[in-house]
């Protein structure tokens, strides 16, 4: 009898627990939810209720989306983001691989302290760095066969080399069993073949989270766009949402229809890839 009752004690502990718990996801979930569904009420709105108190639509004006695509130019701007996104995430990805394994898995001097060194950049705030690239841009530009600003040169190739992108996988690289590489010496392969035929198919996880995070945060940029183009031949999709501002002032309801046709690629990204992108996350290690 005694046991019984320990039982369904415990058991009512646990149930309690996991309410609880629900309980308070489902509140910071809805929470979370709520800037995302009024964007899109607004979106819908017309400009008149979008300056009101309303939180939803009397009526559905999808033209909002119409005019805001053809207001931002985003049928420019949307081709300038795929291109620079995806010239930023294969340089970052490349120049990330080969310095992680030379940092993890090759003997140099002063191997440690130049690592020790560029991760305590890390520390630094990314506004402050925004001169001294612009800088080092315009000095590129100058000597170089073509110029940077306002071109692609100055929209990616300051951000191929991430010093997050480099930690993540060197410390992941660095988990990889020493009893493969000496295998791997056995049958004839060096670092390269070793890094693209062992290394690389084991780190699926780690790169999975750099190209999301990656992604995002190229596909979002506007500060340093807005600072090194100065014409809209290579201007980002997100500084086609300035021109929603006239005379009378700000027009909310489009400015809302073009933010949400902005996210429209992260949050397919994210929908493909959210089981591999958590996964990677919670992996801590190698699987046996």
């Amino acid at each position: 009898m005694d046991k019984m009752r320990k039982k369904t004690y415990s058991f009512s502990v646990s149930t309690r627990k996991k309410i609880l718990t629900y309980t308070i996801l489902f509140i910071g979930a809805f929470i979370s939810l709520i800037p995302f569904v009024w964007m899109i009420s607004t979106s819908l709105m017309s400009l008149g209720e979008a300056l009101g108190t309303a939180f939803f639509p009397s009526s559905l004006n999808f033209q909002n989306y119409a005019e805001a695509w053809r207001r931002a130019q985003f049928s420019e701007y949307f081709i300038n983001s795929i291109l620079i996104t995806l010239i930023t995430l294969s340089g970052e990805v490349t120049f990330s691989v080969f310095a992680a394994y030379a940092f993890a898995r090759m003997e140099f001097p002063g191997r440690d302290l130049i690592f020790s060194i560029m991760l305590s950049t890390i520390m630094i705030p990314a506004m402050v760095l925004i001169i001294p690239n612009f800088l080092t841009v315009t000095w590129l530009g100058r000597i170089g066969p073509i110029p940077w600003i306002n071109n692609w040169p100055a929209l990616t190739i300051p951000y191929m080399g991430s010093i997050f992108s480099i930690f993540l996988l060197k410390q992941f690289f660095a988990q990889v069993p020493n009893e493969l590489f000496d295998a791997a010496q056995i049958d004839g392969a060096g670092h390269l073949r070793f890094l693209f035929q062992v290394v690389l198919p084991l780190s699926k996880a780690p790169l999975m989270v750099i190209l999301v995070l990656s992604f995002i945060g190229t596909w979002n940029s506007l500060a340093w766009p807005m600072l090194v183009t100065n014409t809209p031949d290579w201007r980002p999709i997100s500084v086609g949402l300035m021109n929603f501002v006239d005379e009378a002032g700000q027009l909310i309801n489009l400015t809302m229809a073009g933010a949400f046709i902005t996210i429209i690629p992260i949050l397919i990204i994210y929908f493909f890839t959210q089981r591999q992108f958590t996964d990677s996350i919670a992996r801590s290690g190698l699987k046996g």
